[in-house]
């Protein structure tokens, strides 16, 4: 709970499968998925839909709505909870001034940047207040200033108390990395690396 942990491996190791388990999107064929003590292999469709509202997910191609502006985009994540519209507004606009958006909110996303748009996907990840947030390669299509953006941006998400999962092929993300990070080969742990100060004397 409220931990940072990179996921890392080459393409095929494992990453997204082990984000879609945690999501609930896949069933694990061996073993337990636990998310605040629930067992997601075991509940029932309906209960696994609510616990998906405390998990936020991040795609690296942004899965926004071209035809929705970026304040309709984030809204939607309200409305299909069945949220007042009142709260609606005053949580989209808070969300996306949270994440350097004001004033972008009626611009649709082939007008923003690639930055801009993934600001987006992350304020729609987060508007639920997950517990936890996913990211699959969310710096993949960015330049290397814009990826610094949104790491930080993810820092100041989990130092709020969201546990954060990013799983990356980048080298340059993990190189100078205080966070732990898990290296996945062919969907197995084969290597993890512990926080300085968490690892041992």
């Amino acid at each position: 709970q409220g931990e940072f942990v990179f996921v890392a491996g080459p393409s095929g190791a494992g990453k997204t499968t082990l984000l879609r388990l945690i999501y609930g999107a896949q069933r694990p064929s061996d073993g337990s998925i636990l998310i605040s003590n629930i067992n997601l292999s075991r509940i029932r469709r309906d209960k696994l839909d609510l616990m998906r509202r405390r998990i936020g997910f991040v795609f690296q191609d942004f899965k926004l709505l071209p035809g929705k502006t970026a304040f309709q985009n984030v809204a939607l994540a309200l409305e299909v909870i069945g949220e007042r519209p009142s709260i609606i507004r005053k949580k989209s606009r808070q969300i996306l001034r949270a994440v350097g958006l004001s004033g972008k909110e009626g611009l649709y996303p082939p007008e923003l940047s690639g930055g801009e748009q993934q600001r987006i996907a992350i304020a729609r990840a987060i508007i639920n207040e997950p517990i936890i947030l996913l990211a699959d390669e969310p710096t993949g299509s960015l330049d290397p200033d814009i990826t610094r953006e949104i790491m930080l941006l993810f820092r100041t998400i989990n130092l709020r108390g969201t546990t954060v999962v990013v799983a990356t092929h980048s080298r340059e993300l993990l190189r100078d990395t205080e966070q732990r990070t898990v290296l996945l080969k062919d969907g197995c742990v084969v290597q993890e690396t512990l926080p300085a100060q968490d690892a041992p004397p």
